[in-house]
C-alpha cells in the first residue's frame, strides 16, 4: 500500500477551522447517509444557497449553488446584503427540503421577508417550483418530527415601534401533500435576555426537543443558545449554564462571532456543531473574508445538555473516526474550457444566462456583455469568486475594444454597489485606450488621474488584483511583463463592518457578505460592448 493510499484509508483526525473560509455564513449541516452537506447564504449572489459536501466533516468540495434560475427566486433589483437569508437544508421521505429566506428590506424596522420551500430528490436537483410560505419572519427552518408531520419554524419579526423587532421562535405545520402550511402559528420560544432571538433549528433527542438558536445579533455579542422540552410546543427550559457556544469577551480568539449553528450526528453517535465565525483583522476590527463557517464537536451525555469544550471556538478539532475523504484539488486557473461557469464563480444579481454569460462564442474565452454601472441593481455584469485568505490574488487576460467612457471591463476587489476598487481599460476623450482605477468608499468615488495608463495597442492585457492584508494591489501587463500601480488601497473597506451604516438607530444599510474579486464589464450607453477573459487565476499566498 502506498503512503498517498495508507493516508486516505486512515481517519481524518482533525477539522481546521473554519471549514469554509470567506463568505459562508449562517449554515445548515445534514447528514444523508454517509455524505454531509453545508448549505450557506448567498444574499445578493447566485447560485442562490451555495453548498459544500463532505465524506468525513474535514474536507468540503463546493457543489455551487441551488437557486440557478430566477424560476426559484429573481433577485433583480435586490438590496446590498439583501437577498437569501439563512438557507435551511433537510431530508425526509426520500426528497431534500429547502427552506429559504428573501428578506427585502431594512428600513424603520420593516424586513419584508418572504419565506420559500423547494424539494428535489437528489442534492443535484432538479427542484420543484417554489412553495410560497408565509413571511412573518426570516431564518425559517424545517423540522420532521417522528410521527411523520413537519412544521416550520422562523424569529417572528414585529415591525410595531417601541417593540422587540425579534419577537421569538414561532411554529406552524407545513402539510407536505399538500405543499402548504396549515393550523395557525404558535409563539415557541421569547428567547433570553441577551435577545435578538433568531436562526432556529429543531431536533429531537433522548426523549426531549432541543431547540437551537442564535442570539445577540451576527456579530461580536453572537451566540448559541440551547433550550429543551419534553413537548413540542414547550414549555421551553434554557441551559441553565449559558449558551452552547460564543467568543463574547475573548478577543484574543482568532474566530469571533461565534453563533449562528446547526447540529449533526454522524452515523456512530457522534455529534457537531457547523457555525458562523468571523476572522477580524485586529482584534474586534474589520471582516474582510467576512462571515464564514466553522464546525466544533459537541459532548452530549445522555440525560444531560450538549457541550462544546470551553464554549468557546476552537481553531482545530477532533474528527470523526471517518475515512479520510480528500477531494482533487481546484485548479487554481480556470481556462473557461467548459460550456457553463465553474463552481467558484458567482454572478450579481443575475443568474449566469447566455443573453450576458458566453462560454460557447469563443472556445476557451469567457465572454462577458457588458451591464449596467456600479451602482445598478438589475442587470449588472460581474462574475467573481469570494476571497477566501487575507494574502490572495486573482489575475486574467483581457481582451476589450472599448468605443467610449461608457464602456469599461477589468478587475475587481468588491464588497457590494458602495464598496468597491476598480481597475478597468476605456476609452479617453482623445481616442486613446486606457487602463483606469476607480475606488468608492461608502459611495464616496475616488479617481486616480495620475496613474492613468495608456494601452493602445494592447490587443492583450494582463490585470492582477491581489490582497495582502489591509491593502489591496493593482498590477497590469501590456505585453511586456508586469507592472504594479504605485498605490496602496484600503481593503477594509471591503467588510462587512465598514458596510454597515446605523441612522437615528436603524439599519439604513448592512453588511453580510464578506469581499469578492471578480471580472466586471459595463455598458453604461447599452451598445453591445462585451469583454473576453482568456483565463483568470486564483491564489492564495
Amino acid at each position: 500500500m502506498s503512503t498517498e493510499t495508507a493516508d486516505v484509508a486512515t481517519a481524518a483526525r482533525s477539522i481546521r477551522n473554519p471549514v469554509l473560509a470567506g463568505f459562508h455564513p449562517d449554515p445548515s449541516i445534514l447528514r444523508v447517509g454517509d455524505d454531509y452537506y453545508l448549505a450557506t447564504s448567498t444574499f445578493e449572489w447566485y447560485p442562490g444557497v451555495r453548498v459544500h459536501h463532505s465524506r468525513d466533516l474535514v474536507h468540503w468540495r463546493p457543489l455551487g449553488g441551488i437557486i440557478t434560475e430566477r424560476r426559484l427566486l429573481d433577485l433583480r433589483g435586490c438590496g446590498d446584503s439583501n437577498g437569501v437569508w439563512a438557507p435551511d437544508l433537510s431530508w425526509h421521505d426520500g426528497e431534500f427540503h429547502l427552506v429559504y429566506s428573501d428578506v427585502a428590506s431594512f428600513a424603520s424596522g420593516y424586513w419584508d421577508p418572504q419565506n420559500y420551500l423547494v424539494t428535489a430528490p437528489t442534492i443535484d436537483g432538479p427542484w420543484s417550483d417554489p412553495v410560497k410560505l408565509h413571511g412573518h419572519g426570516f431564518d425559517a427552518s424545517l423540522f420532521h418530527d417522528d410521527d411523520g408531520t413537519s412544521w416550520l419554524l422562523s424569529m417572528s419579526a414585529d415591525w410595531r415601534p417601541g417593540r422587540d423587532r425579534f419577537g421569538g421562535i414561532e411554529i406552524q405545520q407545513y402539510d407536505r401533500a399538500a405543499r402548504r402550511l396549515v393550523g395557525r402559528p404558535r409563539l415557541l420560544f421569547t428567547g433570553t435576555p441577551v435577545g435578538l432571538t433568531e436562526g432556529p433549528h429543531l431536533y429531537r433527542h433522548d426523549g426531549w426537543y432541543w431547540l437551537i438558536t442564535a442570539e445577540g445579533g451576527t456579530s461580536w455579542e453572537h451566540q448559541v443558545t440551547v433550550a429543551r422540552s419534553r413537548e413540542l410546543f414547550g414549555p421551553y427550559e434554557v441551559d441553565p449554564d449559558g449558551p452552547l457556544l460564543t467568543s463574547v469577551g475573548r478577543p484574543d480568539l482568532r474566530l469571533q462571532k461565534a453563533g449562528h449553528g446547526s447540529l449533526v450526528r454522524t452515523p456512530h453517535g457522534e455529534w457537531y456543531l457547523a457555525h458562523l465565525v468571523g476572522r477580524p483583522y485586529t482584534p474586534l476590527g474589520n471582516c474582510v473574508l467576512g462571515r464564514e463557517t466553522a464546525i466544533q464537536r459537541v459532548e452530549w451525555p445522555r440525560g444531560g445538555w450538549p457541550r462544546i469544550p470551553g464554549g468557546v471556538p476552537a481553531d482545530e478539532v477532533v474528527a470523526p473516526g471517518l475515512p479520510a475523504h480528500p477531494w482533487p484539488a481546484e485548479p487554481a486557473t480556470d481556462h473557461f474550457d467548459e460550456p457553463e461557469l465553474g463552481n467558484c464563480w458567482s454572478t450579481l444579481r443575475r443568474p449566469a444566462t447566455p443573453d450576458w454569460i458566453d462560454l460557447r462564442s469563443r472556445p476557451s474565452y469567457l465572454r462577458v456583455h457588458g451591464g449596467q454601472s456600479p451602482v445598478g441593481r438589475q442587470a449588472p455584469s460581474l462574475v467573481a469568486r469570494r476571497v477566501g485568505a487575507t494574502h490572495c490574488s486573482l489575475e486574467t487576460v483581457v481582451e476589450f475594444d472599448p468605443v467610449d467612457h461608457r464602456q469599461l471591463a477589468g478587475i475587481t476587489a468588491y464588497y457590494n454597489t458602495l464598496n468597491w476598487h476598480h481597475l478597468y481599460l476605456t476609452r479617453a476623450d482623445d481616442g486613446r485606450t486606457v487602463l483606469e482605477l476607480l475606488s468608492s468608499d461608502s459611495g464616496r468615488r475616488t479617481p486616480y488621474p495620475a496613474l492613468s495608463v495608456d494601452a493602445t495597442g494592447a490587443g492583450r492585457v494582463g490585470l492582477r488584483a491581489v490582497f495582502d492584508g489591509p491593502v489591496v494591489r493593482f498590477g497590469y501587463d501590456l505585453g511586456a511583463g508586469w507592472r504594479q500601480l504605485p498605490v496602496q488601497l484600503d481593503a477594509t473597506i471591503l467588510s462587512d463592518e465598514h458596510a454597515a451604516l446605523i441612522i437615528d438607530g436603524e439599519p439604513a444599510a448592512w453588511g453580510f457578505t464578506g469581499a469578492f474579486l471578480g471580472l466586471w464589464v459595463q455598458d453604461l450607453g447599452g451598445d453591445g460592448a462585451y469583454a473576453d477573459f482568456d483565463l483568470a487565476t486564483y491564489r492564495e499566498h
